[in-house]
């Protein structure tokens, strides 16, 4: 039976060379920092690269992160700052998230309609977060797929909280008039009137 250690005591560990505490920690966040990544990225190879980078990061500068805190977002940071360079290197802003939000939201099961029904709101969705600049992307992700307060984002994000807040309510507004125009289209119009 394995002792769960903390996040610090494992930082600690990997300063002086413990490997293994580097696996512990690498188990422990990376389902997070992939989804994060790929989220971000829309590329399931170039996520586990960052994956990769950022845990060889943890190793290189552990010396510098303080154990004290939560080692989260710092991660989260690591993470964002790669994906973010990665996709303004490559330039590929409109990948779909497709694949991400399959994994993400399982379709009901147990009526063909309310699949199909899901699958088309879950396409509507991501086409609305594609259409987003990245940096209300990001915010969108971190804040609703990953669950990180503003507070938290904002370190991740390295801008002020209110910046934060703004990107999220102009990135909302985005999304609600997005998936409402959408909605209207797919509603039919009455071709004949039965009274």
């Amino acid at each position: 039976m394995s002792t769960q250690h903390t996040d610090g005591w494992l930082i600690v560990r990997v300063r002086e060379g413990d490997l293994d505490a580097l696996g512990e920690l690498y188990e422990r966040h990376k389902l997070a920092v992939y989804r994060t990544a790929l989220a971000i990225t829309r590329d399931e190879r170039a996520a586990e690269d960052i994956l990769q980078d950022v845990f060889l990061r943890v190793h290189a500068y552990a010396a510098s992160i303080d154990e004290t805190r939560p080692l989260a977002p710092w991660l989260y940071r690591v993470t964002v700052n790669l994906a973010y360079s990665w996709t303004k290197r490559v330039k590929y802003l409109f990948y779909s998230l497709h694949d991400t939000l399959d994994r993400w939201v399982s379709p009901p099961q147990h009526h063909p309609e309310a699949a199909t029904d899901e699958r088309e709101r879950r396409q509507g969705l991501q086409q609305a977060i594609d259409a987003l600049p990245l940096g209300h992307r990001i915010v969108i992700v971190l804040y609703y797929l990953e669950g990180l307060s503003l507070k938290e984002i904002a370190y991740v994000m390295d801008i002020p909280e209110g910046t934060v807040k703004s990107r999220l309510h102009y990135a909302r507004e985005s999304l609600r008039g997005a998936l409402l125009e959408r909605e209207r289209r797919l509603v039919p119009e009455v071709a004949y009137d039965f009274t």
